[in-house]
């Protein structure tokens, strides 16, 4: 009988123990993420802090889009095949629009289909024209 017993409690505090062990891993997960993410709003504070300053901003004008100042000549090398020679500044792609997922979709038109719709003024000059 105490053996059973004894069973039934290592049994019990094991499944409690195993769900606390899990539960401190998580937690430990949790904290490092937050820390990574920290550190990466920090970084970007930091960015957006040196785009106050006019000479970064200069700075990076002339070496994305090959900007020059007033009474400054830029010049472009081209070579025989008609493409520029060097680091040619480009810009980049506008983002693309993700596509909708279908449960998106679907969920909007459920949401749609429970509003009134909308009265619209309705166009008199038809009536007027129709009495002459």
């Amino acid at each position: 009988m105490l053996l059973s017993v004894v069973l039934l409690l290592i049994a019990s505090y094991t499944t409690t123990l195993r769900a606390w062990w899990d539960q401190r891993g998580e937690i430990q997960e949790t904290r490092a993420e937050i820390a990574t993410r920290t550190a990466a709003i920090a970084d970007l504070e930091i960015e957006e802090g040196r785009w106050d300053d006019p000479a970064y901003v200069e700075q990076q004008a002339r070496e994305r889009f090959g900007w020059v100042l007033p009474g400054e000549v830029g010049y472009r090398v081209i070579g025989s095949d008609g493409t520029v020679q060097g680091d040619a500044p480009t810009l980049d792609d506008p983002p693309s629009a993700a596509p909708r997922e279908w449960y998106d979709t679907l969920w909007g038109s459920v949401l749609e289909s429970g509003k009134k719709p909308e009265s619209k003024p309705q166009d008199t000059t038809d009536d007027v024209l129709g009495d002459e």
